[in-house]
């Protein structure tokens, strides 16, 4: 009887043991996730200035929109540094996702009072510099997707039943998605005939 019980023991043991290495394994791969995100953020915030400077050249009564930019530029890259600190903070990536949506919609008005500057819009640095942003936003967006799958697996491994009993017993956090809505996505496409 005492084999049987100390089987059981051991079987146990082995068993929270395999559960508590996969939820390491789930919110070490959630961790690298974002380390790919922080790649492609810090990617953006640096074609930032560059992007302004080449528009002040053109621009130079559209002041407020270019230092919105600019200020919402740093907003993000302090956002980017606290998350990347500890992306397991879900109050962290709450913040980061506000401001990269504020950078967003400010990125968004810049481009349409662009439009009111033909020259600015045929400027090569600008289009360029409109192509590399438009081509790191992409994979901005892969790169999220790739994270909150990430998010996903580690959230649901960490409910699940019995993993939820290791997972309380060695304080392993939920962790937040990151959502960074463009502004651009919710309007309603307008179609005309004629």
């Amino acid at each position: 009887m005492e084999w049987i019980v100390l089987g059981l023991i051991v079987a146990l043991v082995l068993f929270a043991i395999v559960i508590y290495n996969r939820l390491v394994v789930a919110r070490n791969r959630y961790k690298n996730a974002f380390a790919q995100i922080d790649v492609q953020l810090t990617r953006r915030h640096d074609l930032i200035p560059n992007l302004v400077e080449v528009a002040s050249k053109y621009m130079s009564h559209e002041r407020e929109t270019l230092e919105a930019v600019i200020q919402a530029r740093t907003g993000a890259v302090n956002q980017l540094k606290e998350a990347s600190s500890d992306p397991t903070d879900p109050e962290a990536m709450k913040r980061l996702s506000q401001a990269e949506q504020g950078l967003s919609g400010a990125l968004g008005r810049l481009f349409a009072l662009s439009e009111n500057y033909p020259d600015l819009k045929a400027n090569q640095n600008m289009m360029q510099l409109s192509e590399e942003l438009t081509s790191t936003e992409n994979r901005v967006a892969f790169s999220r997707q790739g994270f909150n799958d990430a998010v996903m697996n580690y959230n649901i491994l960490r409910e699940s039943f019995p993993n939820n009993l290791i997972a309380g017993t060695f304080n392993f956090q939920p962790a937040q998605l990151l959502d960074i809505e463009d502004p651009a996505k919710r309007e309603a496409v307008k179609v005309s005939f004629g």
